[in-house]
């Protein structure tokens, strides 16, 4: 596909370096040299210096022969009005950023009038996932699928768990329940197991299952789940916002330390139920005399890693429970980790996975849309979840005759409003949510993943 983006922020390079990856045909407009110089150097992509509002600039950049434009720039506004010029020239997709908690509740409208196939708004998405992780505090990572039916929970193995050191055949007789171990992390490298693989202590492993099955496989196995009743938050940014917000409806006591005065006054009139400090989450005495020893989660969400990774690390030493920090350079993602901190998210990795399953639908609307993508250790591994299409084409033949792609696994089929861990004589319908774990591998269409039938 022949793809523009609009803006080489972070965002936007990390768009062109993950959909270049994927052998799409793109295009960057920015009006920033140094910006664009980098992405010139180290990208297979071309780069085009200018306003992305311009239409002598867009059709430069060859917006009449596009798939697909993508506003990423800083401003919400200049992100609506190219969208909306690129569609007037002939484009035939359009994605903006919005993140304007104003504009949250116009988004339908926004949509419609200008023609936008999709909105992204990072900071919203980034605030969804840290409530998920709060909502289930042992995992280092929450995902979603087929509207929310189908949970994907990381979960590190530690020795005093039941199944460190068994079997995954001896798993499912022990512990009996509909849910899948679909994939194990051990060091830096990512498996498929089978049944004879042998789970061991400080592996991450991802269960798949419906989300009460996957909490009462977790409290089994020796995993203790309590419920978070208070959290804190470091920075009042829009991520702070949108997670108040998503906390509030899960009836959690929020505060909230943001050291720009003019922002703690904003924040107190948006969120009146949380309670907001003025002052600098990065200082030991402030948090000890806001009692961080007693918060069930300490959430980190300032604008500099530096300053997240600080105050993550002294909540973990005061000895809370649930500690997240939000970090823009994901090449030390695994050191941080290893650093004690539970989880760690990155808004513009979220940003990337949103448009990417949007771009890998685009490609196969005809036969097997892709409703979600998540990727795993450093893009090893994908979960993606597709809809079988009426056209694929092994319907109604039992998994065990089909010869499935090497390093895919089917891990969970949603039919109505049954959810299936599949054996080998389950089948595939039309219409059914087939989600998969694929290693080393891009999957577009279901029909890709089978070899031969037997």
């Amino acid at each position: 596909m022949k793809i523009i983006i609009i803006g080489d922020g972070k965002v936007g390079y990390s768009l062109a370096e993950n959909l270049s990856k994927e052998n799409h045909d793109v295009t960057i407009i920015d009006k920033n040299f140094e910006a664009l110089k980098k992405a010139e150097e180290n990208l297979d992509v071309l780069c085009i210096r200018g306003n992305g509002v311009s239409t002598k600039i867009l059709l430069e950049a060859g917006v009449k022969r596009s798939d697909l434009l993508i506003a990423a720039t800083t401003s919400d506004e200049m992100n609506m009005v190219c969208c909306l010029t690129a569609k007037k020239l002939g484009v035939e997709h359009t994605i903006a950023r919005i993140r304007d908690p104003e504009y949250a509740s116009e988004l339908s409208l926004l949509k419609t009038e200008l023609g936008l196939d999709m909105v992204i708004n990072p900071e919203q998405a980034t605030g969804s996932e840290i409530a998920r992780l709060i909502k289930f505090p042992p995992a280092i990572n929450v995902e979603v699928f087929a509207k929310g039916r189908v949970e994907m929970v990381e979960i590190n193995v530690t020795r005093n768990m039941a199944i460190a050191d068994m079997q995954l055949k001896n798993v499912s007789k022990q512990f009996p329940s509909s849910v899948l171990i679909g994939a194990v992390r051990r060091e830096d490298e990512i498996i498929i197991p089978d049944g004879d693989f042998r789970i061991k202590e400080n592996d991450t492993i991802y269960i798949i299952g419906q989300s009460a099955r996957v909490y009462n496989f977790c409290m089994r196995i020796g995993i203790h789940i309590q419920k978070i009743k208070n959290v804190m938050i470091m920075g009042g940014g829009r991520i702070a916002y949108y997670l108040a917000k998503y906390l509030d409806e899960m009836n959690i006591k929020v505060k909230i330390i943001e050291i720009d005065h003019n922002r703690c006054r904003e924040l107190t009139e948006l969120l009146p139920h949380a309670l907001v400090i003025c002052g600098d989450g990065s200082d030991e005495a402030l948090l000890r005399s806001e009692n961080i020893s007693e918060m069930g989660a300490f959430v980190a969400v300032t604008g500099r890693d530096e300053d997240n990774l600080i105050s993550a690390l002294l909540a973990k030493q005061r000895g809370v429970g649930k500690v997240v920090a939000k970090i823009n350079r994901l090449s030390h993602s695994d050191i941080i980790r290893n650093m004690g901190i539970d989880s760690v998210v990155s808004p513009k990795l979220i940003t990337a996975n949103y448009i990417i399953k949007y771009v890998r639908g685009l490609q196969n609307a005809i036969g097997n849309p892709v409703n979600a993508l998540f990727r795993i250790v450093g893009n090893q591994a994908e979960v993606i979840e597709l809809i079988a299409g009426k056209q694929i084409e092994y319907a109604d033949i039992p998994l065990k005759k089909l010869n499935l792609t090497k390093g895919v696994l089917i891990a969970a089929i949603v039919r109505k409003n049954e959810i299936i861990i599949p054996n080998g004589d389950d089948v595939i319908k039309p219409g059914d949510n087939v989600i998969l774990i694929t290693k080393d591998t891009t999957v577009t269409d279901l029909n890709n993943i089978i070899d031969a039938v037997s």
